[in-house]
């Protein structure tokens, strides 16, 4: 709080605020520690996966004796222990599209750390159509990338991809490896944007996506003109967009 543009009044909104985590996997558990040692009030999180061996290396928030527990049973243990005062609301079960609207329902924001995208793409238009603030994010081999969506305002997922998901993507970590320490930037990153999202300070990646090359150490930037007038997501509330919007 002794951050210039920092306050009391900046820890209560984190204190008060709620926001859901998908996946308790490497993006989620740098997100969900951030998160947790920031003072957010309430933080869901939802895996339907157990802790395997293979995890440990980039997944920082499980430990060895969690193998074969419950993920979601493993981040209540540890953010309980990091702050007890969090209330840590599980779910313990697979998104799809019979269930996503119900659980993101009680949250201001929407943490996206799955590794499917096509659980990626159902999640911003589940998004869009209930005005959820989402914080896109996917991480593989060296390379990681984020985003920052706030219908109806900024441009969607699927402004980015109309079509598909990107082809330095398709593969899944089990299959083409993953650098730990990439998919720890690309979490704390997310974890920046959440907070910048809840106290009002600074500006959040909207209209941007922002990638990140491990082997090179390098930020690059990949502009997106706004909201696209053909998404096939967002397009039907782009005549309705407040182009003053500050984000």
């Amino acid at each position: 709080m002794i951050l210039p543009e920092f306050s009391a009044t900046e820890q209560e909104k984190l204190l008060s605020s709620r926001v859901l985590v998908l996946g308790a996997g490497g993006l989620g558990s740098g997100v969900l520690y951030y998160l947790s040692a920031a003072g957010v009030g309430h933080i869901g999180v939802v895996d339907f996966d157990k802790v395997d061996l293979s995890n440990l290396h980039r997944q920082i928030i499980h430990f060895t004796e969690d193998i074969n527990k419950p993920k979601v049973l493993s981040v209540k243990e540890k953010i309980n222990k990091l702050n007890p005062e969090i209330n840590v609301i599980t779910f313990e079960e697979k998104i799809n599209i019979n269930n996503i609207e119900k659980i993101i329902d009680d949250f201001e924001i929407i943490v996206d750390c799955l590794d499917s995208f096509n659980d990626k793409f159902l999640v911003n238009e589940v998004c869009v159509k209930k005005n959820k603030k989402l914080i896109h994010a996917g991480a593989l081999g060296f390379e990681g990338q984020i985003l920052t969506i706030i219908p109806p305002h900024s441009a969607c997922l699927r402004c980015y991809f109309p079509d598909k998901q990107p082809e330095d993507l398709r593969q899944s970590c089990s299959e083409a490896g993953i650098l730990n320490t990439c998919v720890g930037v690309i979490s704390v990153l997310q974890a920046n944007e959440v907070i910048k999202l809840i106290t009002g300070i600074g500006s959040v990646l909207t209209n941007r996506v922002l990638k990140f090359n491990a082997k090179d150490s390098r930020f690059y930037e990949l502009e997106i003109n706004g909201k696209n007038k053909n998404c096939p997501i967002c397009s039907h509330v782009y005549a309705h967009v407040n182009n003053s919007y500050h984000f």
